[in-house]
């Protein structure tokens, strides 16, 4: 939501000042420059990236427009499935769980935790995790190096669609710059005619440059940077379940092993020790 009301600014204030400076705002519809540039950047862009990277751009994107999901009610809600979790192992032992790991999506623990259920990559990743455990196919030193690779890996996926918008957003003055010589291209043809000809012509070149311009960094930078931003709130939150999983595994109590996790959560998403310990007084083993 705040990257639109963020792109509405830009433009907003844009117009805005055009205006004030007695602009005529016909001036700025110039569809030629608009597809010179807006064509040529979506032809390089496809030149330049293969299909699953674009898909994954996309996707970036449309996440962007929606926000992080991963706010204080997130991290809460995360960290109370955790402790039961973790108190279900230390009552009924590792095979108790072997059902819930196996098949989460019908486990009665996951699915009382909504936004953690909803986001297959975290269930994947917590229970994959649990898994080892479970089978007890590897130590704590192991399963942290696991999941440290595993989180890396997700870094480096996620890096993709920030790197491809801040390419675009690289050429876009260079676009602007060819959509701005091709209209003094078709300005000299008309040196012999009136000179309100000529400037309508020289303004609308220019507008090119402007639209590259604006669009490089009133736009698709702010955009590359929101995602990457997103990408680093993700990060947080698998780290806050490798620190819960990594610990336990180091045989911490179910209590300390969210306290570990709950250090991991920035000042601003995280919830107080007294909030956390109130609400995990209502969860027992089953």
């Amino acid at each position: 939501m705040f990257i639109i009301i963020g792109i509405i600014i830009v433009l907003g204030s844009i117009i805005t000042g055009f205006l004030m400076i007695n602009g005529p705002l016909y001036v700025l519809v110039q569809p030629s420059e608009y597809i010179v540039i807006g064509g040529a950047a979506l032809g390089a862009t496809l030149a330049a990236n293969p299909l699953k990277l674009l898909t994954n751009t996309l996707g970036k994107l449309m996440g962007a427009i929606k926000g992080s999901p991963y706010n204080k009610a997130a991290y809460f809600e995360l960290l109370q499935m955790q402790y039961d979790v973790y108190v279900n192992l230390k009552k009924g032992g590792v095979l108790s769980l072997e059902e819930d790991v196996n098949n989460p999506m019908s486990s009665g623990i996951f699915t009382k935790y909504k936004s953690f259920i909803g986001n297959h990559h975290a269930v994947d990743f917590f229970c994959d995790a649990l898994k080892m455990i479970v089978n007890g196919a590897c130590d704590a030193e192991e399963l942290e190096i696991m999941l440290d690779t595993e989180i890396d890996t997700h870094h480096d996926e996620n890096a993709f669609a920030p790197a491809i918008v801040n390419r675009v957003s690289d050429a876009m003055p260079g676009l602007g710059i060819v959509a701005a010589v091709l209209g003094i291209v078709v300005t000299m043809q008309h040196l012999d005619g009136p000179p309100e000809e000529l400037g309508h012509h020289v303004g609308a070149a220019l507008i090119g440059t402007f639209l590259g311009l604006l669009l490089a960094y009133g736009i698709l930078s702010p955009i590359a940077a929101h995602i990457e931003n997103l990408a680093q709130d993700e990060a947080q939150y698998f780290l806050c379940m490798k620190q819960g999983l990594v610990a336990y595994a180091n045989d911490s109590a179910p209590s300390t092993a969210v306290e570990f996790a709950r250090k991991t959560i920035f000042s601003f998403d995280r919830p107080s020790s007294n909030e956390i310990d109130e609400a995990l007084r209502s969860i027992k083993p089953r």
